[in-house]
């Protein structure tokens, strides 16, 4: 009895020392399933032992960054990470015979793999390829890929930039139907989001909010295919387009509010409203490389591009109206004065030319009915030579008083003129600013509360 014991013993003992020598390679496995490039039953047909039974697809995507949103081509493009497992029938093995292997992996070349594609794809994936999927001993294929998918999104720039879009990418089988094919998320909303916001290796202008599975159906020529829809919603950060256009339209338009305390007499007003003008006219340049050119509604931000545009060209018509008001006012005074000089009797033949005006010498005739009683007082005293100069100074004094008064006269209705034109456009000012002032805090409140809604 003790001996057929401790037969037993040795046998084990050698038994477990063999089993620990043993030796396994994953290409044992491979011939085991007789899995090899000159048979074609592993990649030819969907891989099911009976035809009515669907082959189920387990699709998962993670979003690793986003590359580009581009609104002028409303062109979506993420880099993402895929996966996608599938059961095929005919590969199964026991772990236990082959020292524990339980997956393998080989080039996808050899198995069958689900027709997968992406509807908004227009691209082609530049990304690196993956030729290698894994088998399990159950029967399961694994297969994980990084896509760069340049797609088409339908974007709304009507709050841009304080805009949020939702970009999709649509997920189904190009030939099997659900008859054949079952398409699955393997991951829910809340944990796909989570992972992408872990993986995340870059955002650039845009912050990642959600990323929605949603499995849906459609049908198309009676019969019913699996989709898979991945929603990535994305808020973009404003600073940049704020600092770089917003700010400096609000700048331009406090500078057109600030030139209503320049003097309208001069033209330095008018100058300035023109060249803040051309300022914002570059803006708008910028502005029309950036948003699509085919938009349903009209973006807030060129609304408050052109009511802005419009009210510095109001208020550059205001100016005009008032210089050209004063220019008028001006040129009717300077005919006044023409039509009195005429009145005056003066002899444009007679005019003496000086550097700021005209004075009139009066006719011989006119001279000598002024100074006669001054001229026979000074014959009956003084018969010499000394008397004609006398009477010439005294002539010349009397033509220089005439034209001091005359010059005076004009001065002071030239002044009163110009006070008059002044109290007239500082009236028609003040109006327009007052008008300006509530037009501009109306339109700005309500297109920031657009904004903010």
């Amino acid at each position: 009895m003790v001996q057929a014991a401790s037969l037993f013993l040795i046998i084990f003992i050698l038994t477990d020392v063999a089993s620990c020598k043993k030796v396994c390679s994953y290409q044992d496995v491979l011939d085991h399933l007789n899995l090899t490039t000159d048979n074609s039953v592993f990649r030819l047909t969907r891989p099911v032992l009976d035809h009515t039974h669907p082959t189920i697809v387990q699709l998962d995507i993670i979003l690793y960054a986003i590359l580009a949103v581009i609104e002028k081509t409303q062109t979506f493009v993420p880099f993402v990470w895929a996966s996608m497992m599938w059961s095929n029938e005919r590969i199964s093995w026991d772990p236990a015979q082959f020292c524990g292997i339980t997956q393998v992996s080989l080039p996808q070349d050899l198995l069958w793999k689900p027709d997968i594609f992406i509807y908004e794809m227009t691209q082609k994936d530049e990304s690196p390829y993956n030729p290698y999927v894994y088998i399990f001993h159950d029967g399961t294929v694994a297969t994980e890929q990084d896509v760069k998918v340049v797609s088409t999104c339908k974007m709304d720039v009507y709050k841009f930039p304080f805009d949020t879009q939702s970009c999709n990418i649509s997920v189904s089988s190009a030939m099997h139907s659900v008859d054949e094919l079952r398409l699955l998320p393997y991951s829910n909303s809340s944990r796909a989001t989570q992972f992408s916001q872990k993986l995340m290796k870059s955002q650039g202008e845009w912050e990642f909010l959600q990323l929605a599975v949603i499995n849906t159906s459609f049908t198309y020529e009676d019969k019913q295919w699996d989709q898979i829809i991945y929603k990535f919603t994305m808020k973009r950060r404003p600073l940049l387009h704020v600092i770089n256009f917003l700010l400096p339209i609000l700048f331009f338009l406090c500078l057109d509010i600030a030139s209503f305390f320049i003097a309208d007499h001069r033209g330095e007003k008018l100058g300035f409203k023109v060249t803040v003008l051309l300022a914002i006219s570059v803006l708008l340049l910028i502005l029309n490389d950036i948003l699509p050119s085919m938009s349903n509604k009209t973006p807030l931000i060129a609304t408050y591009c052109i009511v802005i545009f419009a009210l510095m060209l109001l208020s550059l018509l205001e100016t005009i109206l008032v210089t050209y008001l004063m220019e008028k006012q001006s040129q009717k005074k300077l005919r006044d004065r023409q039509t009195r000089v005429q009145t005056d009797n003066c002899n444009p033949e007679t005019r003496r030319q000086t550097c700021c005006s005209c004075i009139c010498k009066p006719s011989d005739g006119e001279r000598r009915r002024e100074l006669l009683p001054a001229a026979e007082e000074v014959n009956r005293g003084l018969q010499s030579a000394e008397s004609q100069v006398l009477l010439l100074i005294l002539e010349e004094l009397k033509d220089l008083q005439k034209t001091l008064n005359l010059h005076l006269s004009w001065r002071e209705e030239e002044e009163g003129g110009r006070e008059a034109s002044v109290q007239y456009a500082t009236r028609i000012n003040r109006a327009f600013f007052i008008f300006y002032i509530i037009a501009v805090s109306l339109f700005l409140s309500l297109i920031f509360m657009q904004w903010n809604a």
